[in-house]
């Protein structure tokens, strides 16, 4: 073991990684000028081709095309009309590649540009033929610099900021890390700029909890779109799919080299120490990777912590199919389940499946096959009504499910039609056997999912058995309303959202 910590003391960055860099427009160009920051530029450069002679494999998420637009025009400021800002990313685009292929041309590195939109990928085919061209790129030995491509994008399918894009990169070709680079050096308690309190939280392993530890206030610059809550989102979507997601200063891009040395060496360490432990934290009493019990005699040169945050990556990672439902398509309607459903889809034993006995209602109007948010009605619940709607909602599933039609009920075949002609008026759906509607406002999204059938045929299921679906419908090639279910929010964690479910 003393030989291995030894060899791992004197390589550079241990094994091989896969890592994602994520540059915001602010880092590119900047805020007045618009000129671009060429030191920065050249910076990041230099630290990609280090990372690729040391064998990782790199990938470049860049901003800044509308930046670009906006010097190569001489305009002051970011125009709010959508046409004005595709036209001049299209206008910055190109000259924005320009500068980064002329920047790696210094070092031969090769590049290539990859403009991606949420519809893009919303198609799973189309999603898996990017993930092929990303993974052949790389063992090609070339650096793809991805960018949303604004000019074609709408609101409907962007995904919103490049932290998210870069988040949902890592999820496609399994990265090892991803950097979010931006102006300051981590996650801090509040805005480091205005309270000099502020304190760095140096790791993080619940996003969800230290949420209530930080401020996410901080808006971003005038020419980007994110601020710290967009990379708390894209930590939360990289961490979930087995990423680890670091925040460090877009400054001092040299740091990369050093924190991919850090954790690479703590992992060896942990791989070979009988007790394992964190890397240092200032002030919290916790070993450091060169203290760390059972490294033998031949202990490595200790190794300063860069500054920055590290997200924890899930031990659990969510399988391709799920991160790709959760992340990447854009939901056309909303299922609402009851209080028990949602506890038992919380369980990783589930297998993310929804019966129609946990169906309560449905808003918007969705195909078989689409993304749908499964949500819960806001309100109280009572701990005896979650078990009774559990025990009912587990009671409902029945292997002798009939596969014709019962005599005495209508079959849907040849009314499967109107199902298409006459979807649910969008955004509402009126529950005939309650009288009551159910809006957006009523509810509260809790995970994400791939429907099994359309929207009226939900809404006619819902309630029933699994046995009675071909019974109302004509037909059930699944069991299910609801598949590929992947469940962000728990019971547990609506009391810290000020809601809970309605029973």
């Amino acid at each position: 073991m003393s030989q291995d910590l030894g060899l791992m003391a004197r390589s550079k960055h241990g094994p091989p990684c896969t890592i994602v860099i994520k540059l915001g427009t602010s880092s590119i160009v900047h805020e007045t000028t618009h000129q671009p920051l060429l030191s920065t530029l050249a910076s990041v450069v230099e630290v990609v081709v280090r990372l690729r002679s040391f064998g990782h494999k790199v990938v470049l998420v860049s901003s800044g095309a509308i930046g670009v637009g906006l010097q190569r025009m001489s305009l002051p400021r970011r125009p709010k009309g959508l046409a004005k800002k595709q036209a001049l990313a299209a206008i910055g685009q190109g000259r924005l590649i320009a500068l980064w292929d002329n920047l790696f041309g210094q070092f031969e590195q090769p590049i290539a540009q990859v403009l991606l939109t949420r519809g893009d990928i919303s198609d799973r085919t189309r999603y898996l033929n990017a993930v092929n061209t990303l993974k052949e790129l790389l063992s090609m030995g070339v650096v793809p610099i991805v960018n949303e491509n604004d000019t074609v994008s709408v609101s409907e399918i962007k995904f919103g900021d490049n932290d998210t894009l870069s988040a949902i990169t890592s999820s496609m070709i399994h990265a090892d890390y991803l950097f979010l680079l931006t102006d300051v050096d981590g996650l801090y308690t509040s805005n480091p700029r205005k309270d000099p309190d502020a304190k760095q939280i140096e790791e993080v392993k619940s996003i969800s909890e230290i949420r209530a530890q930080v401020s996410t206030s901080t808006l971003g610059s005038s020419l980007g779109t994110g601020g710290m809550e967009t990379k708390l989102i894209a930590a939360e979507i990289a961490s979930a799919a087995g990423v680890t997601t670091i925040i460090t200063s877009s400054k001092k891009p040299e740091n990369v080299l050093g924190i991919v040395d850090y954790h690479n060496r703590y992992t060896l360490l942990r791989k070979f120490s009988s007790r394992p432990s964190s890397p240092t934290v200032a002030g919290s009493g916790r070993a450091s990777p060169e203290s760390q019990p059972g490294s033998g005699s031949a202990s490595p040169v200790p190794l300063p912590r860069p500054p920055h945050t590290v997200f924890i990556a899930s031990s659990t990672p969510l399988r391709d199919l799920k991160s790709w439902t959760s992340h990447t398509l854009y939901p056309a309607g909303s299922v609402v389940i009851d209080a028990g459903a949602h506890h038992v889809l919380s369980k990783r034993q589930s297998g993310g499946r929804l019966l129609p006995a946990g169906v309560v209602g449905v808003i918007g109007a969705f195909a078989s096959g689409q993304a749908v948010r499964i949500t819960v009605r806001k309100g109280k619940e009572g701990d005896k009504e979650v078990e009774e709607e559990k025990q009912r909602y587990v009671n409902s599933y029945d292997t002798s499910r009939p596969t014709t039609p019962a005599s005495g009920l209508q079959s849907s075949a040849a009314s499967s039609s109107d199902d298409h002609d006459h979807p649910p008026a969008k955004g509402v759906h009126f529950e005939e056997d309650t009288e009551e509607q159910i809006s957006e406002d009523d509810v509260i999204e809790v995970g994400r999912g791939l429907a099994n059938f359309n929207s009226a045929q939900v809404s006619r299921v819902k309630g029933l058995k699994s046995s009675q679906l071909s019974v109302v419908l004509g037909y059930a090639d699944s069991e299910y309303v609801v598949e590929n279910i992947t469940i962000r929010i728990p019971p547990s964690q609506l009391a810290t959202l000020g809601q809970t479910a309605s029973p």
